[in-house]
């Protein structure tokens, strides 16, 4: 089951005081960015935060769960929601912990 896009702007909404966010579809499902760094999956209707040891350190007990088939396991946050405080707390001491990514290379050649 696909994530639906409202549920996927309610996340978005509520990690507003964390920084810039913003969700890019993939793969039928979401993921989602602070500060142009990949930090979260949404996948049917449930979040997932890339475990890092700053952000695990931040949960009191921290719940796993896998967005996908295969995947490694993530933080499930989908009960920290309604704690807009506490989510984006969480999201920021993650993209902080995170590299910033790569520039994409442009196809075509050049």
């Amino acid at each position: 089951m696909a994530s639906d896009a409202a549920f996927v702007q309610y996340v978005c909404d509520q990690l507003a005081r964390a920084g810039a966010v913003r969700a890019q579809k993939m793969f039928g499902e979401y993921a989602v960015y602070l500060d142009e760094k990949p930090v979260m999956l949404v996948c049917d209707n449930q979040v997932f935060v890339k475990p890092t040891e700053a952000g695990t350190a931040l949960l009191q007990k921290p719940a796993y769960g896998a967005p996908y088939p295969g995947a490694k396991p993530h933080l499930l946050v989908t009960d920290l929601l309604d704690e807009a405080e506490a989510l984006s707390q969480l999201l920021r001491v993650t993209a902080d912990a995170l590299p910033t990514p790569k520039p994409r290379r442009r196809s075509g050649g050049k």
